[in-house]
């Protein structure tokens, strides 16, 4: 029946176990661990458990299961693992499938922690990393080989909003026999159609817009599952990284408004960025889905619409920055993003600010730039508020 449904209905009710007890919100099973009945049954559940049996909350729970399997029929995926964090998920993915020798090509524009996953950790192990221009097909084209084992990039970058042509690379990465993964925080599974585009893996950290509304961190990783389950839940189980109950039932309330939330936020980060564009003290406004944004014609053909976030370069650099910031009364100064609230970062000295100058200035992260995540307060508020804290600049 799921397959028949709309997304906003499969968000809603797919998935969903009920208890003996027939409750409508999804029970929250806070255990860590689970009885058997028998010594035979336990010995049976070590050697294969079952679709709804369970042995160890870090190996499998109702309620993460739930959650597994709604937003696995949201994205249309086989399975899903859901993690402790997003970069949980990220690390994880790309852990449990690389071995020393292995070859990894990336777009590399990419949130820094990404960055440290990719040039110290698996480096760190003897995987070869190639970065590239993610805009850039002629740089994958020539980076991926034939012993080329996966290409990784964010479909939306953060945070100067490059968008990568999934369906360009995937089929440049599977003639090499490569898995695609992508981290499509920013895409947000309502406007994004990733799998149909052939990525093999999509990654989400579910503290963004899933939960998006600042109460828990998670993520997710979504594939065949064989994937998730041959490949990413051994090395999960076994590490420790998977998500608890009570954060996978946050999880599931914040899909049952994920559509509503995230349609909302994208018309106000449009019409945002509409009326910043050509703003005289900004060098540039960058939104995907505005006509000014360099891939604009991609964004629309991808994902329709532009998304949650969008970023501004004050003509003053970080001085300016910090005033207009310090001038912000209707949105807060914080790091996180895809939140009900507006979320305004400065990412040269927070979320990028371990990156040497030279890498910044290759990324577009300027001084001057402010990264917008547009939440769903009144439009005409979170305009005034910007043009008054532009004022003051």
């Amino acid at each position: 029946m799921t397959k028949d449904l709309k997304p906003r209905t499969r968000a809603v009710h797919a998935g969903t176990r009920r208890s003996q007890y027939g409750e409508v919100s999804e029970a929250i099973f806070l255990t860590q661990g689970f009885v058997y009945d028998t010594a035979e049954q336990a010995e049976a559940r070590f050697v294969e458990a079952g679709p709804d049996e369970f042995i160890y909350a870090r190996y499998g729970n109702p309620t993460v299961a739930m959650f597994e399997d709604r937003i696995a029929a949201l994205e249309g995926a086989e399975d899903a693992f859901a993690t402790a964090s997003g970069m949980a998920a990220v690390s994880g993915a790309l852990m449990s499938m690389l071995k020393a020798g292995d070859h990894v090509v990336s777009a590399r524009a990419l949130f820094g922690s990404c960055l440290y996953v990719l040039e110290e950790i698996l480096t760190r192990y003897g995987v070869e990393v190639t970065f590239v221009d993610g805009t850039d097909i002629a740089q994958w084209k020539e980076a991926i080989r034939d012993d080329t084992r996966a290409v990784f990039f964010e479909s939306i970058s953060n945070p100067t909003l490059q968008v990568v042509d999934i369906e360009t690379v995937a089929g440049l990465a599977h003639a090499k026999g490569a898995i695609v993964l992508v981290d499509n925080v920013f895409a947000t599974p309502v406007w994004s159609r990733a799998f149909e585009q052939g990525a093999d893996v999509v990654i989400y950290s579910t503290t963004k817009h899933i939960d998006g509304q600042g109460r828990a961190l998670g993520g997710v990783i979504l594939g065949t599952k064989d994937f998730v389950r041959k490949t990413v839940e051994p090395y999960m189980k076994h590490t420790g990284g998977s998500m608890s109950p009570f954060t996978a039932w946050v999880m599931l309330k914040g899909l049952e408004t994920l559509d509503l939330r995230v349609r909302a936020q994208t018309e106000n980060a449009t019409a945002l960025a509409i009326a910043l564009d050509g703003h005289e003290k900004l060098n540039r406004v960058i939104y995907p889905g505005i006509p000014s944004h360099a891939q604009h014609a991609l964004v629309k053909r991808q994902m329709e619409k532009g998304g949650t976030v969008l970023s501004i370069d004050l003509v003053g650099g970080k001085e300016a920055a910090f005033r207009f910031l310090n001038a912000i009364e209707v949105g807060v100064i914080s790091n996180n993003l895809g939140d009900a609230k507006t979320i305004l970062t400065h990412p040269a000295t927070t979320t990028h600010q371990r990156l040497p100058q030279d890498q910044k200035d290759a990324l577009g992260i300027s001084a001057g730039l402010i990264r917008i995540s547009v939440g769903i307060e009144d439009q005409e508020d979170l305009k005034a508020d910007l043009f008054q804290a532009l004022q003051c600049v």
